[in-house]
């Protein structure tokens, strides 16, 4: 499509140049200044260039599907929830498995931010072992976790 054949009609011509500056697969069906400036680029010009571009745009169904979203159809913006190292942990338990020295579960607690792994092993799945954990390996060497 890169030269075209002199005994063309015009308006054979205007569709192959909308065709070459909108529809193959390096146009993108873009919007109508965007197409006219491609076909300005290309070495075209016609009288009604920019009217023949915008009705050509307005009935082309992709131009339209992948036209610009607007403002009703945003998402509206979550908040960051800005959390500090050790602030946030996820607790949980681990098990049962085969008894190995008596344990069966494992209690794992992992920061949120840093990814710190603090696991302890026990024969019970238990308030007692959450409290254990909390109070001997969080609180002591981190201090209080942070409110949400």
């Amino acid at each position: 499509m890169v030269g075209f054949i002199e005994d063309v009609s015009p308006k054979k011509r205007v569709k192959q140049s909308f065709k070459l500056a909108n529809a193959t697969t390096y146009g993108g069906h873009l919007s109508t200044s965007r197409t006219q400036a491609r076909v300005l680029h290309c070495g075209f010009y016609w009288p009604s260039l920019f009217k023949d571009t915008y009705a050509m745009v307005q009935s082309c169904n992709s131009c339209q599907r992948r036209g610009n979203i607007g403002r009703r159809d945003e998402m509206p913006l979550n908040n960051i929830l800005e959390v500090e190292l050790f602030d946030v942990w996820g607790v949980d338990f681990m098990g049962p498995f085969p008894s190995s020295f008596g344990n069966q579960y494992i209690l794992v607690a992992v920061n949120y931010v840093s990814k710190w792994i603090e696991a302890i092993a026990d024969p019970t799945n238990d308030s007692k072992v959450v409290t254990k954990l909390s109070n001997d390996y969080i609180f002591a060497r981190f201090g209080l976790p942070r409110p949400l």
